[in-house]
């Protein structure tokens, strides 16, 4: 048995293959899986059905093609899984190479399960982290690093 090509280091015939040949995914984060290897595999008739009804118009098969025969995929990286009730999101990161460069595509995926099928709904590109928030510590106030000295006399110099 060869090992499945989405990295999960389950064998394909246990993971991806059954999912690829009709079985509904368990998971958001199988559906994910999946359809990167069917993208390894030019197997694109399980991407597009795989998109919610309302943007399977929008599915390019010319271009997913294109972008199937000019990649040496290299690798699927699931960053953070999670599910609520019937809606899933999964953030990965795939690692290909194409004209000779070594890219990456990040990508925060939201999908949803309808008659007991998750479905890839949308996602964003490069998503950014929470911002961070720093409270802001006034020259007079007590340091935060806990020395017992104003700020401006410790690590605020």
């Amino acid at each position: 048995m060869t090992s499945c090509p989405c990295g999960s280091s389950r064998p394909f015939d246990d993971c991806c293959g059954p999912i690829l040949a009709g079985q509904p995914a368990p998971t958001a984060e199988a559906l994910m899986r999946s359809r990167y290897t069917a993208f390894l595999r030019h197997d694109l008739d399980h991407v597009e059905r795989t998109h919610a009804p309302e943007i399977r118009d929008d599915f390019n098969r010319g271009e997913a093609e294109r972008v199937a025969d000019e990649s040496e995929w290299q690798g699927l990286d699931v960053l953070r899984a999670e599910e609520e009730g019937e809606a899933g999101t999964v953030e990965f990161l795939i690692h290909f190479r194409r004209d000779g460069k070594d890219l990456r595509h990040h990508e925060r995926a939201s999908f949803r399960r309808e008659d007991g099928r998750w479905l890839y709904v949308s996602g964003e590109v490069n998503p950014k982290g929470e911002p961070r928030r720093v409270a802001k510590v006034g020259r007079n106030e007590p340091c935060p690093c806990g020395s017992g000295k104003k700020f401006k006399a410790c690590c605020g110099k």
